[in-house]
């Protein structure tokens, strides 16, 4: 490791001891216009498992997402053989207006997922009617090189990362001193 991954090894050791720690994902949130027709998305499509729905209803609900009038309905899907765990929600009484997440706007997000045969995959997508923003690409620098990539857009616009690659995203370490393109 080098000195510079020692020192934040060390503070994140150091804030652990001290706060508490993050110690894992627990979840992706992702708010939708249409909750039925994103469950069908990423559970038909992506292959997720439905694990639970609710209507959540409790005071610290409205205090926790600051709005008194909020009701919500949501639904639990998980991939199926991993911790990975998606929760889904309309927010059924106040709408508030959609982000464009298709263009990357500020204060939209993404979610990538590890795939294995992506071009495989994506023609099966693309089958199922799936919107991408192009075909895959094969990155030429950077943590994937030599990889696979896709983005595709879920119903609501939100891009979701599809990644075929020999390396974890973590494995990365040091930025390349390579030129770009």
């Amino acid at each position: 490791m080098t000195t510079q991954a020692n020192e934040a090894s060390d503070q994140a050791d150091q804030i652990k001891t001290t706060k508490g720690a993050i110690t894992a994902p627990h979840h992706i949130g992702l708010h939708v216009g249409d909750l039925e027709r994103s469950v069908d998305f990423y559970s038909s499509v992506l292959g997720f498992e439905e694990a639970f729905r609710w209507s959540p209803d409790a005071p610290y609900i409205r205090e926790l997402l600051g709005d008194e009038l909020v009701a919500i309905d949501a639904v639990i899907l998980r991939l199926p053989n991993s911790n990975i765990v998606l929760e889904l929600m309309e927010f059924t009484r106040s709408r508030p207006e959609p982000a464009d997440a298709r263009n990357a706007a500020a204060g939209t997000a993404h979610i990538g997922f590890a795939v294995t045969g992506l071009d495989e995959l994506y023609a099966h997508l693309l089958e199922r009617g799936v919107t991408s923003i192009s075909e895959p690409v094969t990155p030429t620098i950077g943590p994937n090189k030599g990889g696979r990539v896709v983005y595709l857009l879920d119903p609501d616009g939100i891009r979701v990362e599809l990644t075929q690659s020999s390396k974890w995203l973590y494995e990365f370490g040091e930025p390349a001193q390579e030129a770009c393109c």
